[in-house]
């Protein structure tokens, strides 16, 4: 797999989702989740040489395009202070990564909870539940093996997530934009690192970013479809309120999914100046960010979902595409 692989794509039908053609993708992705999933441990060679991690590895270095890479700031500290800052970003990230995932399992269960027998959701619902158990176990042995050490969820993140979990059964659409708001940040960013293939990126996180994507797709996909089947159908004040949430979700999941953590930040004392130089004030930021958002946003457009009062949400959490090929017909509101 780490060998010619072809970054792979969501499974795609028609933007009217009807029940035989929802049915139908359905049966595939459980297909799929049956011959071609992977396993944490089976499917990583952890102890190889090559995939060993060392803190001071210049491979984990931030590279020359990225926001913070790419400041004066970063370019003039110690070599190994440049690898542990990129390392140190990872693990953040993939400590998000556990946290959402721990969301996400406990919703996709209480949704299966209430869906009526033979329903072909409940199969999928525990297959991509298993590959997400699967993912948390893949990012948290990466986590374990670095050495550095990140504290477990508090009261308030579990509170947190309990309110989420609750609109799996409560408001399942709202549920699954809360998936999407935090699978496509990541899924692009990992999706930019894999086609650009650069030989010094650390074989380890290639194989972990390989694996997660190859699931990803069928995850992002369901999501997508059940949003499409079932948004057409709720009540004008459902819709209004879906409307309203999506820019607020999507824009706190990028932040946290797209920028170096404040506890990085603490840690390697990197000045405000330079945060903000990097992503609050940069154009190259907010382009990778309008690019990650742009998938959400053009569902958001087909399914009816912008107003002028969602828009001006899309716009204050700086998540709005500005550049008219961003913005899709169907979204364009007057």
């Amino acid at each position: 797999m780490s060998t010619q692989f072809v970054v792979p794509e969501e499974e795609q039908v028609e933007k009217a989702v009807h029940a035989n053609v929802y049915s139908d993708l359905i049966r595939r992705l459980n297909h799929q989740s049956v011959v071609k999933h992977f396993d944490a441990y089976a499917d990583i060679a952890w102890d190889a040489p090559e995939f060993r991690i060392d803190q001071d590895d210049s491979r984990w270095e931030l590279e020359p395009d990225d926001v913070l890479g790419a400041t004066e700031w970063y370019r003039s500290q110690p070599a190994g202070i440049r690898s542990r800052i990129g390392l140190s970003m990872l693990v953040n990230f993939m400590k998000s990564g556990v946290i959402f995932e721990y969301v996400l399992k406990r919703g996709l269960l209480e949704f299966a909870s209430g869906l009526p027998s033979g329903s072909p959701e409940f199969r999928y619902c525990y297959h991509e539940t298993i590959e997400e158990a699967q993912h948390s176990l893949m990012f948290q042995e990466f986590i374990n093996r670095t050495g550095f050490k990140i504290p477990p969820l508090n009261g308030l993140e579990r509170r947190g997530a309990d309110f989420v979990v609750k609109y799996a059964r409560k408001f399942p659409e709202l549920f699954f934009i809360f998936v999407l708001a935090g699978e496509h940040p990541i899924d692009y960013v990992q999706r930019q690192t894999l086609r650009k293939n650069r030989e010094q990126t650390h074989p380890l996180i290639r194989r972990i970013m390989q694996i997660h994507v190859t699931e990803e797709a069928r995850h992002i996909s369901f999501a997508r479809h059940t949003l499409r089947k079932d948004v057409p159908d709720l009540s004008n004040s459902r819709r209004a309120r879906l409307g309203l949430c999506v820019p607020v979700i999507l824009g706190v999941m990028g932040k946290i999914m797209m920028e170096a953590s404040p506890s990085v930040a603490r840690e390697f004392n990197i000045p405000r100046e330079v945060v903000d130089a990097a992503y609050h004030k940069n154009p190259i930021h907010r382009e990778r960010v309008y690019e990650a958002s742009n998938k959400l946003f053009g569902l958001c457009g087909d399914l009816g979902l912008m107003n002028r009062w969602s828009l001006r949400l899309w716009k204050a959490m700086r998540i709005l595409p500005e550049a008219g090929a961003f913005v899709p017909a169907a979204a364009q509101v007057r």
